[in-house]
C-alpha cells in the first residue's frame, strides 16, 4: 500500500487531526483502485459484464452460486425466447467471441435456453479473457464495506467491498472496488396465495407445485391424465397451457383449470389479430380456442388465499367476495411472477421502490401498469446509482418484481455502468440502444409462433 505525505499550504488552518483523515482518505482510494470489480452473477447480464470490463480493461471476478455459467436459464432451458438471437447477443461479448472460430447464430431465430447457454453464454465464458476470472459453485452469502457496518459512516464511500463467498465447506472475503449484482430474480418466486404470502401449507406441497413453466414432454407421466390447475394470468401461465394443451391430445383424460384474477377472461386474450405484434397476438388466438372449445375451464376473477393437502390438492379462495374451494387437483404450476432477494445485500445501504421493489429512480419507467417490455427506455449508470457508491444492481433484479425486463435494456446498464467505472463518464451518459416499438420481450413454449412478454 502506498502513502502519501500531506503538504498543507501557507496559512492552512487544518489540524493534525484533519490532516489524518485527508492522509488515510487518499491512501484507501489509492489501494482500492488496484482491486477487482466483483460480479455476482455469471448469466447474460453478469458476462456481458464481463465482456464490457475486457473492453475496458478492467480486473474483475465474477461469481456464479450453480456448477456452470447460466445455471438457473438451464433449469428452464426448454422454453424458446421469444426476442431472437439479434437482441440476445451483448456488442462487447460478440468482438470478443469473433477473434475466434465462433459461428454467430442466425440473428432472426428465436433460442431457446439450452440454445443460448450452448452457443452463446458457453463460448463467452470459455475465452481467455474471461475464464479465468469465473468461479463457479461460488455463493455470495453477503457484502459489506470494510470496517463498517450499514449503520457506520466514516469514510464509507472510500472503503473497500468485501464479499463473502461459500465454495463448499469452504468461506472466503473477496475485497472489491466496485460490486455489480446481476443475480436476477429466478428462483424466487411469488407464491400462489393472491397477497403474496407464502404459507407452510403451500410449502409442504412443493413437490407437486411447479413455479414457471415446467418441461411437460420431459415430465409426461407426472401429468398426464391428471386434473392440472395454472395459477396466472399472463403469457407464462398461457405458455404453460398451451403446452399441458399438446399433452392432452395424447392424453384426454388430463384436465385443464385455468385460475386467475381478471375480471373476465377476455383480458387475458390480448389484441389476438389485432395486436401489433403477430406473435404475442397467436397466443391470444390459441387460449381463446382452447377455453371456447372447453379443454381448458377457467375460474375468474378466483383470489387465491390458501392451497393445501386434502384427500387431493384444495384451492381455498375467493369469488365476488365469497369464500369457494377448488377440489380434487393433482398438480398445480404458479405462474405469478417473481421477487428480487436482497438478503446478500443488506448490509448495503439501498434506495429500492417500495413499490415495485426495483431500484428506486427507475420505478417509475418500468411500472407495468403504463409500460410493456418495447416502451421501457434504455437507462445507464446515473438511474441505477445507489446510495453505496460503486454498487449496482442490473438486469432483471434491477425491476425489482416488474415483468417489463429486456435482455437488451440490460446489456445498455452494464455498458453504461462499466465505462463510468472505468472513468469514461461521457460514454457512461451515452444511450447506445434503440428497440423495435413493439418490444422483443419475453418467452414462449409451445412452438415458435408463440411469444410472451
Amino acid at each position: 500500500m502506498k502513502t502519501f505525505n500531506i503538504i498543507q499550504p501557507t496559512g492552512s488552518c487544518c489540524t493534525t487531526a484533519q490532516a489524518k483523515n485527508i492522509e488515510e482518505h487518499v491512501t484507501l482510494n489509492d489501494r482500492n483502485k488496484h482491486l477487482p470489480i466483483v460480479i455476482i452473477g455469471a448469466g447474460p447480464i453478469g458476462l456481458a459484464t464481463a465482456a464490457h470490463l475486457v473492453e475496458q480493461k478492467q480486473a474483475f471476478i465474477l461469481l456464479e452460486a450453480g456448477n456452470e455459467v447460466a445455471y438457473n436459464i438451464r433449469t428452464w432451458g426448454h422454453v424458446t425466447l421469444f426476442s431472437p438471437w439479434r437482441y440476445n447477443i451483448n456488442k462487447a461479448a460478440k468482438a470478443l467471441l469473433e477473434e475466434t472460430d465462433w459461428q454467430e447464430p442466425d440473428l432472426d431465430i428465436l433460442p431457446t435456453g439450452h440454445e443460448l447457454i450452448d452457443f452463446y453464454l458457453k463460448p463467452l465464458a470459455e475465452l481467455a479473457h474471461i475464464k479465468p476470472s469465473i468461479r463457479l459453485n461460488a455463493k455470495v452469502v453477503g457484502s459489506s464495506k470494510q470496517f463498517n457496518d450499514k449503520m457506520k459512516s466514516k469514510n464509507r464511500d472510500n472503503q473497500a467491498f468485501q464479499v463473502y463467498v461459500e465454495q463448499g465447506n469452504a468461506l472466503h472475503m473477496i475485497e472489491a472496488r466496485a460490486v455489480i449484482d446481476a443475480t436476477g430474480t429466478w428462483g424466487n418466486p411469488n407464491p400462489a396465495n393472491a397477497a403474496g404470502v407464502w404459507l407452510k401449507t403451500e410449502k409442504a406441497l412443493a413437490s407437486h407445485i411447479e413455479y414457471g413453466i415446467p418441461d411437460i414432454k420431459m415430465n409426461v407421466e407426472k401429468y398426464a391424465n391428471k386434473k392440472i390447475a395454472v395459477i396466472g394470468g399472463g403469457h407464462s401461465a398461457i405458455n404453460t397451457l398451451l403446452s399441458l394443451a399438446e399433452l392432452q391430445k395424447e392424453n384426454p383424460s388430463t384436465q385443464l383449470v385455468w385460475i386467475m384474477r381478471k375480471k373476465s377472461v377476455e383480458e387475458a386474450y390480448g389484441g389476438e389479430e389485432k395486436d401489433a405484434l403477430e406473435a404475442r397476438g397467436t397466443l391470444g388466438i390459441r387460449i381463446h380456442e382452447l377455453v371456447d372449445t372447453g379443454k381448458v375451464e377457467v375460474i375468474t376473477p378466483f383470489y387465491v388465499s390458501q392451497v393445501k393437502r386434502g384427500e387431493s390438492i384444495n384451492i381455498i379462495g375467493t369469488v365476488n367476495g365469497e369464500q369457494k374451494v377448488l377440489t380434487g387437483f393433482d398438480e398445480l404450476t404458479v405462474n405469478a411472477g417473481s421477487r428480487p432477494d436482497f438478503t446478500m445485500n443488506s448490509e448495503l445501504r439501498l434506495s429500492i421502490d417500495t413499490v415495485t421493489e426495483s431500484v428506486q429512480a427507475l420505478a417509475p419507467l418500468i411500472d407495468p401498469n403504463e409500460h410493456s417490455c418495447g416502451t421501457v427506455r434504455a437507462h445507464g449508470e446515473e438511474i441505477l446509482r445507489q446510495p453505496e457508491k460503486d454498487f449496482y444492481i442490473v438486469g432483471a433484479k434491477s425491476y425489482g418484481r416488474a415483468p417489463t425486463f429486456l435482455m437488451a435494456t440490460g446489456y445498455e446498464q452494464v455498458r453504461s455502468i462499466t465505462a463510468y467505472l472505468a472513468g469514461d463518464k461521457e460514454a457512461s451518459k451515452r444511450v447506445e440502444l434503440k428497440l423495435p416499438e413493439t418490444g422483443v420481450c419475453g418467452i414462449n413454449l409451445a412452438d415458435k409462433s408463440n411469444s410472451c412478454c
